[in-house]
């Protein structure tokens, strides 16, 4: 497709590789809506795209509200491409994650995609073109101690995007996820504010936002169901069902490590 003038949706654009994305795709001619709940950030990013001559649109909200979910379709409409960027992690033992963590999680990581989804999709197909990309994460590949309901979150993803794949089939919709390793982001940070949340032990490794938004705009020219990045991590899904053992041994012993420095 020529992309040109096209419009993307883009979630959780305030920061790390929502922003990212977001600049790319403006910089290749695509007009993008920054959606997210930091209003100063967004507005910062609009300014940015819009001085470089590209066309950047603003909405404020906050996803976990389906009220508000429906309200970014309303006020958008129809939408050529949907990026699911919006998510957020917590390290630590799932026993010591509170409960309104968990429910902000799936919000945010599971239902915001979901309905997001269900909202635009019906209009791409309608029209026979667009493209949804679902930002995910290679543990969602790799079940791991401290992130038991994240990488379960990624998982979903994993599933709902290769379903969706295969009822496309036979369109010129597509669908895609982006399974991304260690990034460079506010992720980190942003888990161990939260309570209970301790250090991410990737949280100074990994590549760019950059780099993975750089991936997201190939799958835009090339389509496919999905995309590693790095890429050598594709060898991960197989290193998990042969060595996954390795694991169930030093996993749970980082964990412990990294719990007691910090009790």
């Amino acid at each position: 497709m020529n992309w040109q003038d096209k419009v993307a949706v883009v979630t959780g654009a305030s920061s790390g590789i929502g922003e990212a994305t977001a600049r790319r795709l403006a910089k290749m001619g695509m007009r993008v809506v920054l959606v997210a709940r930091r209003m100063e950030r967004l507005l910062g990013l609009q300014a940015e795209i819009m001085s470089a001559g590209g066309k950047a649109e603003v909405i404020v909200t906050d996803l976990r509200s389906e009220t508000e979910r429906e309200h970014v379709f309303e006020q958008i409409g129809t939408a050529d491409v949907l990026v699911n960027n919006a998510g957020f992690g917590w390290y630590g033992y799932y026993s010591d994650m509170p409960w309104m963590t968990v429910r902000e999680m799936l919000d945010t990581n599971v239902a915001a995609t979901a309905h997001l989804t269900s909202l635009f999709l019906p209009g791409m197909r309608e029209r026979n073109r667009g493209h949804i990309i679902n930002v995910g994460s290679i543990s969602g590949s790799i079940p791991s101690q401290g992130i038991a309901l994240y990488g379960a979150t990624k998982a979903f993803l994993d599933n709902f995007t290769t379903a969706l794949v295969r009822e496309l089939r036979g369109t010129r919709v597509r669908a895609s996820v982006v399974r991304a390793g260690p990034v460079r982001t506010e992720f980190g940070e942003t888990a161990l504010g939260m309570e209970n949340g301790r250090h991410v032990p990737t949280e100074k490794v990994g590549v760019t936002s950059e780099r993975v938004a750089r991936e997201i705009w190939k799958l835009l020219l090339r389509p496919r169901r999905v995309v590693y990045v790095p890429r050598w991590l594709g060898i991960v899904p197989w290193a998990e069902l042969s060595f996954g053992w390795v694991i169930d041994c030093i996993g749970p012993l980082l964990l412990k490590r990294r719990t007691g420095k910090q009790a």
